[in-house]
């Protein structure tokens, strides 16, 4: 008796979510921002406290105070990640599986 074949779903390739390399690659260029940010703070803060007037020196604390919190939300922001999910069953899920269906009654024999 032939089975019929498992029906498979298949997925748009418009659906998938970004690949690993695109969201490595975003995630690092916006760390690397932030962490020339941070440089910059550091640099103007050491600039302003060594060069310039006392009047000015408060920036260069608020410059130190930038460089030094910089880090932790420069990892924060790099890693979360605005991925798309893909729509469609999750590959990880379980399986869904059909209803059995009852076997069909013998056919009466009239003789």
């Amino acid at each position: 008796m032939p089975t019929e074949p498992r029906k498979q779903q298949v997925f748009s390739i418009t659906t998938a979510a970004e690949s690993q390399s695109a969201d490595r690659g975003r995630r690092e260029r916006r760390y690397a921002i932030s962490m020339g940010i941070r440089t910059v703070c550091f640099i103007g803060g050491v600039i302003v406290l060594t060069a310039v007037p006392s009047p000015w020196s408060r920036l260069g604390w608020i410059l130190f105070v930038g460089a030094v919190f910089l880090p932790y939300t420069s990892v924060v922001l790099a890693n979360s990640g605005v991925r798309k999910k893909g729509s469609g069953p999750s590959p990880f899920g379980p399986e869904a599986k059909g209803q059995i269906e009852p076997p069909a009654a013998p056919p009466l024999d009239r003789e």
